[in-house]
């Protein structure tokens, strides 16, 4: 990215001032030189969406922002409805509520390698994996409305969970709001087999070691002890969300150009949030949150199976369950103003800080923790939010490292097999039912997590508490 264009706030905070059409600022939290690695599509598509519509303050590049469909993934923008704001697909993401949620397993890290090779086996045949992959459970109309309704609720009434797990995910498990009416019935055809499914792509389920702790505090009240596994869950609403977002997209050009809203970029289509589109949108978007968090509590209730099997009798712990690929109503305070805005955070999660009204009881005093997954064969993080991060990025932070090269690229510069040998010299076992998806997937096809950890730390976007190392990745 050009620099020249960008005037520095701060070494991790930089401003495009508005031009042309645009209502707001730019601002990209990010170090130089991951600015520097980052393309310019990157600083128009941020521009792109300062544009729309009641956008409130700031248009938001993180630190792992890159090419995205309409907005960067790594954006971050807010709206307000009563100033004509509007919501987007391409601003949620076609994998809607994609997240990471981490487990505690309280197992010391060495009873785990003395079974390493086993657990990964047991995990692998459990966990439905890869493109297509389908579950064993069977969705008919009624329990698909259900789920979409409830989300983990429904999961943990049928026995995939406890209510104890409800306590430690956004919005408790269910996001008020969903309208399954609203999805279309070849959306919901797509999930019927697919929840408790990875799927494919950067999605995972991996096991870790506590490597490394940097807040006793906060990490006492996380339940994170050095030397401990961990295992962390990375998926979303597979099928159905991206029929949602395909869909709904469609009628967003129209009902954009019905409003006279113009758009710089057609991939920006959007409608007012008070519109019959932006309602039904919201509708759908929010049973698909619902979706993707139910699930996650399946997976989470296969991955204790697969421990019992393993270990015996043990107590696998939620630590928590933070989503991106999302846009929620919220409470923000704009220009000393409070309002209702809807909070578009596409590849970015909410990091609300202590004493936040949202932020779950049992991490009132700290903050809540966000969940940094690294790419395959690389260190992840569990960060904890701030009260600093409200001010500048309505609560959000990183949700990852970005990539730093396309799916097509990775191919060319690796093969599937000896990215598997090489991790497996490390002492990291895969398991997956594609090279190819392994070879696109690589460590080297993403930006350096640890960069993109330290950059959101210094802009004050969120505390680092532990940092986890892979021993097991089960990918799609």
């Amino acid at each position: 990215m050009q620099f020249n264009k960008l005037e520095k706030k701060s070494d991790f905070e930089w401003v495009f001032e508005p031009q042309g059409q645009m209502r707001v600022p730019a601002v990209f939290f990010a170090s130089r030189k991951l600015l520097e690695e980052m393309d310019d599509k990157v600083l128009e598509q941020a521009c792109n969406v300062a544009t729309l519509p009641g956008i409130q303050s700031r248009s938001i590049a993180m630190p792992d922002a890159h090419w995205g469909y309409g907005f960067p993934i790594g954006g971050v923008a807010a709206f307000d409805p009563d100033e004509g704001g509007v919501i987007s697909a391409g601003g949620v993401g076609f994998d809607i509520s994609c997240g990471v949620r981490t487990i505690l397993t309280g197992i010391p890290i060495n009873e785990v390698l003395k079974v390493r090779e086993r657990l990964a086996d047991v995990l692998y045949r459990r966990i439905p994996a890869g493109v297509g992959s389908t579950g064993k459970l069977h969705l008919n109309q009624s329990e698909m409305d259900k789920m979409l309704a409830s989300g983990t609720v429904w999961a943990v009434e049928r026995g995939y969970g406890t209510k104890e797990d409800l306590e430690r995910i956004e919005e408790s498990g269910c996001v008020k709001g969903a309208e399954p009416e609203f999805v279309s019935p070849q959306a919901k055809k797509r999930q019927e087999d697919e929840v408790g499914t990875l799927g494919s792509g950067n999605h995972y389920l991996e096991v870790q070691e506590i490597v490394e702790v940097y807040d006793e505090e906060v990490s006492k009240v996380f339940g994170l002890r050095r030397g401990d596994a961990t295992v962390s869950i990375h998926c979303g609403s597979r099928g159905l969300g991206h029929q949602i977002n395909t869909e709904f997209l469609k009628q967003m050009v129209f009902e954009a150009q019905r409003c006279g809203i113009k758009l710089p970029d057609r991939e920006l289509a959007c409608a007012p949030i008070k519109s019959p589109t932006g309602r039904r949108y919201l509708g759908a978007m929010r049973a698909a949150i619902n979706c993707a968090l139910a699930n996650r509590q399946v997976l989470t209730h296969l991955t204790r199976q697969a421990f019992k099997e393993v270990f015996g009798d043990v107590e696998l712990k939620l630590l928590y369950d933070v989503s991106h690929n999302t846009c929620k109503e919220e409470t923000h305070t704009v220009n000393g103003i409070k309002k209702q805005l809807f909070v578009h955070r596409k590849g970015a999660t909410r990091a609300f800080g202590p004493g936040h009204p949202d932020t779950p009881q049992v991490f009132k005093e700290v903050g809540q923790p966000v969940i940094i997954g690294g790419s395959m064969g690389t260190c992840s993080y569990i960060l904890a939010g701030t009260n600093k991060s409200e001010e500048k990025s309505f609560g959000s932070s990183v949700h990852g490292a970005g990539r730093a090269l396309s799916r097509t690229q990775a191919t060319k510069n690796w093969q599937g097999r000896d990215v598997v040998d090489k991790l497996a010299s490390q002492g990291i076992l895969i398991k997956s039912p594609s090279m190819r998806g392994v070879a696109e997937e690589a460590p080297g096809a993403y930006k350096n997590v640890s960069e993109v950890v330290e950059a959101a730390v210094a802009a004050g976007l969120s505390r680092k508490v532990a940092r986890l190392n892979p021993l097991i990745c089960i990918k799609g």
